[in-house]
Formats: C-alpha cells, structure tokens, sequence
C-alpha cells in the first residue's frame, strides 16, 4: 500500500466556466490529463449537483495506480483535488506530481493550498 496522496484546494480558478460547472468539460480534461502523465484510466464517474445557486460537480477517475477525485464550487471559484498513487511495482509518485500540476494549471486558481502524505510503509518480513 505505499504511495504517494497529493492534496489540493484552490481558490479564485479563473478557468473557463465550463470545467467548473459541466461534466463533460471536466471529464474530458481529467482524462486526458491522466493519460498525458502516464496513468492508466481504467473508469470514471462525473456527477452533477442541482442544488443551489451555482452548482458544482464531483467527478472520479479510476487509475490502475489508485484514483483522481475533483470537487467544483463554481460560486465560491473553488476546486478540490485528490491524487492517490499505489507505487506497488514501480514508483508512481512524479506521474501524480504531473497530475495534479497540470490540474493546477488548468483551473488558473489565484492561491492554491497543497498536501502531500506517504502513505503506507515498507516492511520487512521481520517487521
């Protein structure tokens, strides 16, 4: 279970309104910059909101690696964004680091606040 969990929040995206707003736009964007870093897409799930003023959306890509979520609140100009990498064979850590800058770069955010965890550890078959 080693690997590598990128965080991120981002405030005042001035992208176009569309990759906050429509599922498809978002979509599209997420997977192409999955493939563009060197992760496997293996599915993917992009849902809307209805609710409130200015819905969002809430969208997943599963990787072979682990997973890519992203959160919208177009009223608020702001965008989660999950990347969780498995380095189980080989070390998948600079793919999501591509990732997550290159989501960063689309959403032009005006302040970003980022995380970056290890996750797991290596054992040894006397640990």
């Amino acid at each position: 279970m080693q690997g590598l969990h990128l965080v991120a929040e981002l405030y005042g995206c001035r992208a176009p309104a569309a990759l906050l707003r429509d599922a498809a736009t978002l979509r599209t964007a997420c997977v192409e910059a999955v493939s563009a870093c060197g992760l496997q897409h293996v599915g993917e799930l992009f849902h809307p909101f209805s609710a409130g003023v200015d819905p969002g959306l809430t969208g997943v890509v599963l990787l072979a690696e682990s997973h890519l979520a992203v959160h919208s609140w177009p009223e608020y100009g702001t965008v989660t964004l999950d990347v969780y990498v498995c380095n189980h064979g080989a070390d998948h850590g600079p793919r999501a680091e591509a990732l997550l800058g290159r989501l960063i770069e689309a959403f032009d955010p005006v302040r970003t606040h980022r995380q970056t965890v290890q996750r797991g550890c290596v054992r040894t078959r006397a640990g």
